[in-house]
């Protein structure tokens, strides 16, 4: 008997960000276009090698990731990235995808984090309904930043709350700034109604974790995979109904585990916390959304029902609306009631 193919097992991807969803064609045609000249990782060796464990290794990883957010240039540019993000992610069974971003990056070139954030709502918009999924957007400060500009994103945000921005977070490397000082911001975006979508457990462990339950009241983390290193910690984040959005490709690409086989998925649907798969950075990482389903199936021995599962906690986890989420959780029942070839 064979597999069911995990393109066609419908999902939510909630872990995407925004330069990062690229296509790697489209960063080579536009780089040309523009004359930029990428290294050797980005283009024939390509997806590079990257270990982000110690801090040459981040630094290595930012500068590829900076190279690659500098060739969008134009509007069209990014209404074009955000297109192929969602055609993508259609291929690979998203019904429904939240895409991050960090404004503050990008405000310089397309005039102000404001217009850029307009922008980016509008090209959401457009890109949701040609591809035929439902997409929310998030923004998201960079902790490397002083918390003074995170709490003017939070403000950005929260005028955007319900017109285009569903939730506010916390990126880049988890090891630097410090979490407590992120508070204030994130209370703003708390108080406008904004789900709160902070990274942590990723190159931090355990007690990171809880810094951010403690400080920023999370209703998801991002990665949150090192919590599988506490008891107690799992226990607190299933009581609380925290989910975790994991990306295995991206957890092995940067050398938070040495193998797939690591990656403790299993460790944290047992303890009762909800899972959404997600591909992080497809750019950097060469793996799309399917492809997280796919790896767990080859290396963790994953059978279909638990993959329809995960399936179901990631429409669970996610912002999607009714009139999406329901006929999505039918429609994986249908998938798992389908023989497979």
């Amino acid at each position: 008997m064979g597999f069911r193919a995990v393109s066609s097992l419908p999902k939510a991807h909630l872990h995407l960000h925004f330069t990062g969803s690229m296509r790697h064609s489209t960063l080579l045609e536009l780089a040309e276009r523009d004359g930029i000249r990428l290294p050797a990782s980005l283009v024939e060796e390509w997806p590079p090698e990257l270990v982000a464990t110690d801090e040459k290794g981040w630094f290595r990883f930012q500068r590829l990731y900076d190279l690659a957010r500098s060739v969008l240039r134009t509007e069209n540019d990014v209404r074009r990235l955000l297109l192929e993000a969602a055609l993508d992610d259609a291929a690979d069974g998203s019904v429904w995808t939240e895409i991050q971003v960090d404004p503050s990056g990008y405000g310089a070139k397309f005039g102000g984090v404001t217009a850029f954030t307009d922008l980016v709502i509008d090209a959401v918009r457009d890109a949701s309904q040609q591809a035929g999924i439902g997409m929310g957007l998030v923004v998201a400060a960079n902790r490397t930043r002083h918390p003074l500009d995170a709490r003017t994103l939070a403000r950005l945000s929260a005028q955007y709350a319900g017109r285009g921005v569903l939730g506010f977070g916390l990126s880049n490397d988890e090891r630097r700034g410090n979490t407590a000082d992120f508070a204030r911001a994130f209370a703003i975006a708390e108080r406008a109604g904004l789900a709160l979508l902070p990274h942590a457990g990723e190159l931090r462990g355990p007690q990171h974790v809880i810094e951010c339950l403690d400080h920023l009241h999370p209703n998801r983390l991002g990665h949150g995979v090192r919590a599988a290193e506490d008891d107690a910690l799992l226990g607190r984040l299933a009581e609380s109904g925290v989910a975790l959005e994991v990306c295995p490709t991206s957890n092995v690409s940067l050398g938070v585990f040495s193998t797939l086989e690591e990656v403790p998925v299993r460790r944290l649907v047992a303890a009762g916390i909800d899972v959404a798969l997600g591909a992080d950075d497809p750019l950097l990482f060469g793996s799309r959304l399917a492809g997280q389903y796919a790896v767990l199936r080859a290396a963790q021995d994953f059978d279909d029902a638990e993959l329809a599962e995960l399936a179901r906690m990631s429409i669970r986890a996610s912002y999607a609306p009714p009139e999406i989420a329901e006929p999505a959780l039918a429609a994986i029942d249908t998938w798992l009631a389908t023989e497979p070839p």
